[in-house]
């Protein structure tokens, strides 16, 4: 009866200090909600509204009724018109489309022998889904005159023809790497100096709060690159994934990226109170990083405000980014939007932080 009485006095003081810990208790609750909500509502694997664009070269009625007739599967979104099959290249190498419909100036013709290809998908093939939306769209269509079959169109797959999936995943572990570990390392580092005793010493010193938090971060960005070759070598020689791009291009996209989530957690840090809590908050971080960047789910198929959410976290943008350089060839000045996106959070984030800071030093 005396050991029950002491473990449950243990247990009320367990209840009572999870209670007077807000933050805690909060992860309690949103952690599964969250994951509720992500999972049931925003998570789609249905591919819908893939960016399209379409070079029309026969303009003819068929051949109008055969684009329209792919709109109306609600897999693309024709958001181009191209001149050529280069000029569709060019857009899907900038990441403004993920499937280009070339029709030949014969279309018509074509449409009469069966054993020829009536028109041509160009497909994205640095990402996985758009590859399964391309047999799609290639039966969709009942365009044909002069029989009752959907018109034949050749599937071309770029930047991935051997349909690899190592291919498609091991860029985008780059960026889960980088926002696991860069955002946990910040999110302790403040917290852990204050429960060491250091922060007063800190605070006595003439160091301004702009270049504490720069300190604090600058060791970790070498942390990040030297992880970035690490996944960069065994992607190489491993899974023989190409680099398309430049190497000094990988590591511009990589350094804005992981001092994006370096400040993401010097944010985190300001707010946590514990270590514990530091690395709850990084969890909440993480999971919709993966979820609704675009890594594992389709972007495209998400609802409209998951989409508003996903263009807020930086994995986002670095997702679009390392896959145009590494995987399609792309260079910085075609992706200078997402770039400009990156270099705005850094710039929030920091200010944030560094405010936050202030106010507890105050």
């Amino acid at each position: 009866m005396k050991s029950l009485r002491r473990i449950l006095a243990v247990v009320v003081k367990e209840v009572r200090q999870l209670r007077r810990d807000r933050l805690t208790f909060a992860m309690i609750i949103g952690i599964p909600t969250m994951q509720l909500l992500l999972f049931g509502y925003a998570i789609n694997f249905d591919v819908r509204n893939l960016s399209a664009g379409v070079a029309d070269l026969s303009a003819s009625a068929a051949s109008r009724q055969y684009v329209m007739q792919l709109a109306h599967t609600q897999v693309i979104n024709i958001e181009y018109q191209a001149a050529s099959a280069m000029e569709l290249e060019h857009l899907m190498r900038q990441g403004k489309i993920s499937v280009g419909i070339f029709i030949p100036p014969d279309f018509e013709r074509r449409l009469q022998q069966p054993d020829r290809a009536a028109a041509q998908l160009l497909v994205d093939g640095s990402d996985t889904v758009v590859q399964g939306a391309a047999s799609l769209l290639a039966s969709a269509g009942r365009t044909s005159p002069y029989n009752d079959r959907p018109p034949d169109a050749e599937i071309r797959t770029l930047y991935n023809p051997e349909r690899r999936s190592a291919v498609n995943t091991v860029p985008g572990l780059i960026g889960v790497i980088l926002t696991m570990t860069m955002t946990m390392f910040t999110a302790v580092a403040i917290v852990r100096e204050r429960e060491r005793g250091n922060m007063e010493l800190l605070i006595t010193t003439p160091i301004r709060s702009s270049e504490l938090m720069l300190a604090k971060i600058l060791p970790y960005v070498a942390i990040g690159l030297i992880q970035v070759t690490l996944v960069l070598l065994l992607g190489k020689f491993l899974f023989q994934v190409p680099l398309r791009g430049t190497l000094m291009d990988v590591y511009l996209v990589s350094l804005l990226f992981i001092v994006a989530n370096l400040a993401l957690g010097l944010v985190a840090s300001t707010i946590a109170h514990t270590q514990f809590q530091a690395m709850q908050m990084t969890f909440f971080i993480l999971l919709p990083s993966i979820l609704l960047s675009g890594f594992v789910f389709p972007f495209e198929g998400m609802p409209e405000p998951a989409q508003w959410i996903a263009e807020v976290l930086p994995m986002t943008h670095f997702m679009r980014l390392i896959r145009g350089v590494v995987l399609r060839g792309a260079e910085l000045h075609e992706l200078s939007g997402e770039l400009l996106i990156l270099g705005g959070f850094i710039v929030v984030a920091m200010s944030i932080a560094v405010g936050r800071f202030q106010k507890r030093l105050d």
